[in-house]
This record gives C-alpha cells, sequence and structure tokens, in this order.
C-alpha cells in the first residue's frame, strides 16, 4: 500500500519537505524539557537573627559551710583554747559536754560554735531568684531622626535583636513592641520602587555614602519605645559645683567593722614592751607601782577571771562583743566575778607582778581570738 502517489514521490520538492519534517519530529522528541535556573537574587535580610540561648542549669544547692572545731594538742588548755578562739571557756566547755574544764584530752576535738547555730550557706548568683532562668538586657539601638522631606527617618535595622526574650527564648513585652513598630524601623530610603540589580544596589550604597551625617536630634532607643533625650554638654562658662566635703576618716583598725569600740588605756604608765607577731608579744606591757588601778578598756562581761593560764599570772578576760575581748594579766587583786558586767573605765584590778618579773600590766586586744596590736585602737596617749 503507498501512502504517497508516485507522483509525489518524484517531486523533489516534496522529498524535501518530507525530510525536514521527519528532522522535526525526531529533534522534538529527543529534546528534554528542563526548568529555567532560578537564583535567588533578594536582598539579605537587614534584621539581625533572632538566637535563642537554652536555660541555665541550675547547679546543685551550695552545701553548709563546716562546723569549726579545734583539736587539743599536748600542753592546751580549755581557757587557752577559748582565749585563742575568742569564746567564753565556760560556753566551750557546754558545747562539747564537758563536766571538769580542767580535764581535756590530747586529739580530743572541739566544736567552736553552739550547736545549732546557723551556718552560712554560699548563695547561686544565677539560680537565686531566677528559677535557673537567666536574661540579658534588650539592646538600644540609636534612631538618627531627620526633620526634612517625607520618609526622611533613617534607623538602624536592628528590630530583630530586639525580639531576643532572654535565654528561654520567650517573647517580652518589650520585644512585642519592637515587632509591632517595624513599620517605623525599616531602613530607606525606598521612594522609588525598581527591579532589583546589582546596578541598582552599587547606586543605592554610594548614594547612601555620600550623604552628609545628620546633626538633628538624636535618641536612644528604649524597651518599650521610650526615647530618652541626649544629656546636654555643659558649657565651657558654666561654673561647676564645689564637691562635697570628704568624710572623715576612720580608724584604720576599726574602720568598716560593725563591732567597733572606744577604747580606752587600762592604766597610766610607760610601755615597756610592744606588740610584735614575729617576736610572738601579743600584746603591750605598761609599766607602774603595785596596787594601781586597772580599767576595763571598754564595757563588756567578764568572761575569765583566776589564774589557770600559764605566764599570765591571775588574768582577767572581758569579751564586749560577738568580735572584740581584751585580756589583763599579772595582776595582783582581782576586783570582779566571772559573769559580771563592767563598764568602760570601771575599776576591775589592782596592778602586780604574778607569774612576772616585774610590777607590770600585760593588755591585750583580740579579734575574734586573733591578737591584734592595741596601739592602733587605743587613743593617742
Amino acid at each position: 500500500m503507498r501512502l504517497f502517489p508516485s507522483f509525489a514521490l518524484s517531486n523533489p520538492a516534496f522529498r524535501v519537505a518530507v525530510a525536514v519534517a521527519c528532522a522535526v519530529v525526531l529533534l522534538a522528541g529527543c529534546a528534554t524539557r528542563r526548568p529555567a535556573p532560578v537564583e535567588d537574587r533578594t536582598m539579605a535580610s537587614t534584621e539581625a537573627p533572632v538566637v535563642l540561648v537554652p536555660p541555665a542549669v541550675a547547679p546543685a544547692p551550695a552545701q553548709p559551710a563546716p562546723i569549726p572545731t579545734y583539736t587539743v594538742k599536748r600542753g592546751d588548755t580549755l581557757h587557752q583554747i577559748a582565749l585563742d578562739t575568742g569564746l567564753d571557756y565556760r560556753e566551750l566547755a557546754a558545747w562539747n559536754n564537758i563536766e571538769n574544764v580542767n580535764v581535756i584530752r590530747v586529739g580530743q576535738v572541739l566544736r567552736l560554735i553552739a550547736p545549732g547555730e546557723a551556718l552560712p550557706v554560699a548563695q547561686d548568683p544565677v539560680a537565686a531568684g531566677t528559677g535557673g532562668v537567666v536574661t540579658t538586657p534588650l539592646r538600644a539601638t540609636p534612631i538618627v531622626e531627620s526633620g526634612s522631606g517625607a520618609g526622611a527617618t533613617a534607623s538602624s535595622s536592628a528590630s530583630g535583636a530586639s525580639a531576643v526574650a532572654g535565654t528561654s527564648g520567650i517573647a517580652t513585652p518589650a520585644s512585642a513592641a519592637a515587632r509591632s513598630s517595624d513599620v517605623s524601623l525599616k531602613t530607606g530610603p525606598k521612594a522609588i520602587k525598581e527591579p532589583y540589580s546589582d546596578q541598582a544596589v552599587r547606586e543605592l550604597t554610594l548614594a547612601a555614602s555620600a550623604m552628609p551625617a545628620p546633626t538633628e536630634k538624636l535618641a536612644m532607643a528604649q524597651p518599650g519605645g521610650v526615647r530618652s533625650e541626649p544629656v546636654p554638654t555643659p558649657r565651657s562658662d558654666a561654673k561647676a559645683e564645689p564637691a562635697p566635703p570628704a568624710a572623715s576618716a576612720s580608724p584604720p583598725a576599726t574602720a568598716g567593722d560593725p563591732d567597733r569600740l572606744d577604747w580606752a588605756w587600762p592604766t597610766k604608765g610607760k610601755i615597756i614592751a610592744g606588740f610584735s607577731d614575729t617576736a610572738n608579744l601579743k600584746g603591750i606591757d605598761i609599766a607602774g607601782t603595785a596596787g594601781q588601778a586597772i580599767h576595763a578598756s571598754a564595757p563588756g562581761r567578764v568572761v575569765y577571771a583566776g589564774n589557770g593560764l600559764r605566764g599570765y599570772g591571775k588574768l582577767i578576760i572581758i569579751k564586749h562583743n560577738a568580735t572584740y575581748l581584751s585580756a589583763y594579766a599579772h595582776n595582783r587583786e582581782i576586783l570582779v566575778k566571772e559573769g559580771q558586767q563592767v563598764t568602760r573605765g570601771q575599776k576591775i584590778a589592782e596592778m602586780g607582778n604574778t607569774d612576772a618579773d616585774q610590777v607590770k600590766l600585760h593588755f591585750e586586744i583580740r579579734r575574734q581570738g586573733k591578737p591584734m596590736d592595741p596601739a592602733k585602737y587605743l587613743p593617742p596617749a
């Protein structure tokens, strides 16, 4: 069966047309449709990304400080331990269930705090009051306002940064207000809309760099949309305000000490031995005459009156507060009793030479049991 008549096949023009048609069909069948390449030419967002910081892990609760203790060594007495720790020896005995204050054992561990007394606990600054969540302040962004022309307000496009709501990623009212005012925080200028192109970007960049710096009012964006005016610069011809008078300096030994005392000299006389840490001189020695009056240097309670401490003779110890106590040694006569309250300047003893090589008063001031230099506490002689 013939598709075409013989006279058509003999026609050269017809044969050329058939050949071209077949070639077109073959090319169309071999061709594969490919999507046109799409390139994202959108300008990168100028808004700062929202950073979500995971909440901080709350640390384990702080453990209370260990109970302060003292281990008895050979040659120790309860009275000496009490003096060295700034305590009343009777309280020390009661805290450790000691019936005879003259009997303690080497190696015995004595607690130096009353049973049930609260110990300091370290507070964690992160978890305290925050539930383990740390929040960061909203970053303020300067806004430059220009008063010329429509749409002349320009601001930094960091409104996205103000949407950060601390470390848990929860939006705050300040961040919601910042998002609601995005219209006024968009970058500009956008007076004319035109298709994006590299040439347009370059022209906008050059135009922005050529603009003069605005000299109008500068305000700082505050959380919640509140703006504060800049602090005015003082004029050069303005008179300076006079500085307030400086507060009088406190004595170095008691500066910042809540338990500071108004000390007085315990007696009159020449200082024949001064305080020295290196020479183990724990106080000062004041020479005098036998029977000379010894006075309380500050008000307090007598916590010891006796001769049970080797090297001190007849000794009086007065506890003034939780920090300070004073000691009066080598007395001839003791005129007060343990537990008695005394006032500043009250006569408590008579000078003597018990357990000493001459008549004198050995006077000590101790801060939490540690010997201090009395010359730094006593008034000028």
